[in-house]
């Protein structure tokens, strides 16, 4: 895919700085769905094995997938959010060039990557009817969320470098709270995948579990995978088929959700 800007106004102020996807479409029709693809890094930089190998991957099974270059450190909360909403209201806007399913837009996001993904799952609008850009009038809620041992409380399980590089050094107790998205979750949020190792000397597994315990009290469907031992940033895990088993679990959940097609058994 080419990089495409996020936004197409938005002056270049030094390294890492434009925010841009890489589109990985597959053709129509039918309309794919399509996932956007948050790589994790802390919020310093981008993990590429948690780009281009994972949007191979859900083209393999049938989905049209959009590798997310978010805005990091020294770039701080809001823009990170700001640039996960606009890629989901891009890909609705431009779901009729793309051949994407406007009503089957998820988000996959891994580490820090994670955070970003659910930040947008939990911190939703419609869209401005009424705005110049047409892009702006979609909304950013998106329809499904896979979280991969993803930072999603800056409490005290918290990965304090994600949250220094998003929140800066001495974040407000209220900003913590805000973003510890455990604390977000409604009725309204998407269907969740989560998987984690316990393992995980980085993002504690309890990111996880806090996270899918909100899930179940509001009553959102999820599956939660948890795999004894295991590091950070496994990735597809590719080389390790125990860890790698959360690629099959994932296949037939986007399955049974309708987005993938029917996984190869």
């Amino acid at each position: 895919g080419q990089p495409l800007p996020l936004w197409p106004d938005l002056p270049v102020t030094g390294p890492g700085s434009l925010p841009r996807i890489v589109p990985y479409l597959l053709p129509g029709p039918p309309a794919r769905a399509c996932v956007l693809v948050f790589p994790g890094g802390g919020y310093g930089n981008h993990a590429p094995h948690e780009c281009e190998p994972v949007a191979r991957w859900l083209n393999g099974l049938g989905v049209s997938a959009v590798v997310v270059f978010y805005r990091v450190a020294p770039h701080r909360h809001p823009l990170p959010l700001r640039d996960a909403q606009r890629a989901i209201r891009l890909a609705r806007a431009q779901a009729a060039e793309w051949q994407v399913d406007p009503r089957r837009v998820g988000v996959l996001g891994f580490s820090a990557g994670g955070h970003c993904a659910a930040s947008a799952g939990t911190i939703f609008d419609p869209g401005n009817p009424n705005a110049a850009d047409p892009v702006e009038r979609q909304s950013s809620r998106p329809d499904a969320m896979v979280l991969c041992y993803a930072v999603l409380t800056f409490g005290e399980y918290r990965h304090t470098g994600s949250m220094h590089n998003l929140l800066g050094e001495n974040p407000p107790g209220t900003l913590r709270h805000e973003l510890s998205l455990e604390n977000r979750v409604t009725a309204q949020t998407a269907p969740t995948f989560l998987w984690h190792t316990t393992g995980d000397a980085a993002a504690p597994v309890q990111n996880s579990l806090l996270f899918a315990e909100a899930l179940a009290f509001h009553q959102v469907p999820f599956a939660l995978h948890v795999f004894p031992g295991g590091r950070h940033g496994l990735g597809l895990a590719g080389g390790e088929a125990y860890f790698g088993a959360w690629t099959t679990c994932c296949a037939q959940w986007l399955e049974q959700i309708g987005f993938a097609r029917k996984a190869r058994q």
